[in-house]
């Protein structure tokens, strides 16, 4: 092959694996991480202990409490004076143990519920929305409550009520982008690794090659780290008023983490051996120097002195 069209190729090929990286990244991000329900659970579980995630359970939790008051037990004179008990006592149960297994365990059934209604090929299954039973949750905050001798809490109702987290419309759409993720997840970095390797292999000039391949490679992680930050702006810019910000920046920061660590882990790899195969190229050059100033007999310093003229005859 000629030597103009092996680089012309190589090129080619290099640019299109460093376009693949970032995508690569997210793509196996969302496939591998979010999808596992185990990584799930684990990445949330830090959350339990953030005052602002407290903070807005606490408040939807009461506010929860209070309706459901409101609406079985004949209490409604007395219901200013119940709430601010509810609310402390509540606030109280997110700085426990029982509510970080509460927490733990709410975020593992939603998940689960989600997954499986993601994967589920049926026809009727694509008709129902996603829905989860919160009973359980609802019942150690009230064992809790009624434990701290808050007014009413033995009298809280714990229904069995199904509560939808994903609508039955969303559901096709979804499901086929999760199918795309899936299938990207792995395929993606593979050919990203692949259209890297014979780049260089066909590369006339290698070293050159492995480090547009670095600097790609870091610019790609740069451009990720950029989408995580635009991504996390845009997301509470969309959120309802109602929904707490810092709450879902919090949630937002822990879900994105792995892929924050990866996107800067890509740009200093790059960049790293961007440098040391500059350095090397450096060194090489220095060390063939010194070789050929050594093979003619004078030595290639560029602070070696001029070798002493002897005086002609006439200059005698």
């Amino acid at each position: 092959m000629p030597p103009r069209l092996r680089s012309a190729l190589s090129a080619a090929l290099l640019a299109l694996s460093c376009f693949l990286v970032p995508f690569g990244a997210l793509a196996a991000w969302a496939a591998y991480g979010l999808a596992d329900t185990g990584r799930y659970v684990t990445t949330m579980a830090p959350l339990a202990a953030d005052p602002n995630v407290r903070e807005a359970v606490a408040d939807t939790v009461g506010d929860g409490i209070m309706r459901a008051v409101d609406q079985h037990l004949d209490v409604r004179p007395a219901g200013g004076s119940v709430r601010p008990f509810v609310r402390d006592a509540v606030r109280s149960f997110t700085q426990t143990e029982a509510f970080r297994l509460a927490w733990d365990t709410g975020n593992r059934v939603i998940h689960d519920a989600v997954l499986r209604a993601l994967r589920d090929e049926g026809d009727d299954s694509a008709r129902r929305p996603v829905t989860v039973d919160l009973a359980p949750v609802t019942d150690q905050v009230k064992r809790q409550l009624t434990r701290d001798h808050v007014p009413l809490a033995a009298r809280i109702p714990v229904e069995h009520t199904a509560v939808s987290v994903l609508p039955a419309g969303e559901l096709v759409p979804l499901r086929k982008g999760f199918h795309v993720l899936e299938v990207a997840g792995f395929w993606l970095p593979v050919a990203a690794v692949a259209f890297a390797a014979t780049g260089i292999a066909l590369a006339v000039h290698r070293r050159r090659a492995v480090t547009a391949t670095a600097l790609g490679t870091a610019l790609g992680g740069g451009l990720l780290a950029l989408a995580v930050a635009v991504g996390r702006g845009l997301s509470l810019a969309g959120l309802p008023a109602d929904v707490p910000h810092p709450a879902a920046g919090a949630v937002y920061d822990a879900l994105t983490g792995t892929l924050r660590t990866v996107s800067w882990l890509l740009l200093g790899l790059g960049l790293t051996v961007a440098l040391t195969a500059w350095l090397t190229r450096r060194l090489r050059r220095s060390v063939r120097l010194v070789r050929i100033g050594h093979t003619s007999g004078t030595p290639v310093s560029p602070a070696a002195p001029a070798p002493a003229q002897t005086p002609s005859r006439a200059q005698a």
